[in-house]
């Protein structure tokens, strides 16, 4: 059992449903290994559960998560470190490798290794109240997981400044930079991400994770496409799609999620 995240699966007789992850390290959720340790796990879950047509990842209604837990950090010797940087590396990561669409819902502060772990995310939605950044430089310390990330998402110069000078970015530059996708009151982010994440229940799944592999595939996203568009040609949804769209038009089909 999970201490510090909780995971809430869809119920119900096989319809296809948006589960949410929950970080819960009061009072700041501070991310240390074993926390990202847990999302890593609760996210292979969500992969691996075909119920699950999207996935919600959120703090509470306070704050997503203040970033790494610097006082772990400050015991590690630099054996230590060199053990346990790759796992870590992919925990926060994790997001990017669940085949459903995700989206991290924010709340208050979004800082360092929370960041790292929502960038992982296909969608950002935070409140207009939210503090974003990645500090790690005023520990002496980098983002072990964001910055290829950040570069690809808001380009390699502000990706740099964000880094170098670990400043804080508010809300409106951080929608202007691209670095989250929407800005809403902040009583309102966890609907706003809901209601994101319900457009795919009826939606199909296998084509879904087949573009997502695509994106992630990135200076191979070519090749990768050429095997994923091949391989749906033997789903359902596929069939299914491609005779509802000739019969009635886009829109009309009523995918499986196979």
């Amino acid at each position: 059992m999970a201490e510090f995240v909780t995971l809430e699966l869809p119920e119900g007789d096989g319809a296809r449903g948006v589960a949410v992850l929950r970080i819960a390290r009061p009072p700041m959720n501070l991310l240390n290994v074993q926390v990202v340790r847990e999302v890593a796990e609760a996210a292979a879950t969500v992969a691996a559960h075909s119920g699950v047509a999207a996935l919600v990842v959120y703090g509470d209604e306070r704050v997503f998560s203040a970033g790494d837990d610097v006082a772990e950090l400050a015991a590690l010797s630099t054996d230590q470190a060199v053990a346990m940087a790759a796992d870590v590396q992919a925990a926060l990561g994790c997001l990017a490798k669940v085949p459903q669409p995700t989206i991290a819902a924010i709340s208050g502060y979004c800082l360092g290794a929370g960041l790292e772990l929502a960038l992982g995310a296909d969608r950002r939605v935070i409140g207009d109240n939210v503090k974003l950044g990645l500090p790690q430089i005023h520990a002496g310390l980098i983002p072990l997981a964001g910055i290829r990330r950040l570069s690809l998402l808001i380009g390699p110069g502000s990706a740099k400044d964000l880094v170098y000078t670990g400043r804080f970015v508010e809300p409106d530059e951080a929608l202007a930079l691209g670095l989250v996708d929407e800005v809403v009151a902040p009583d309102d982010v966890f609907t706003a991400a809901l209601r994101w994440a319900e457009r795919f229940t009826d939606g199909p799944g296998r084509a879904l994770a087949a573009a997502k592999a695509v994106f992630e595939a990135g200076p191979h996203g070519l090749d990768r496409a050429r095997g994923e568009w091949a391989g749906l040609f033997g789903t359902e949804d596929r069939r299914i799609g491609t005779e509802s769209y000739v019969a009635d038009g886009p829109g009309s089909a009523a995918f499986v999620g196979r």
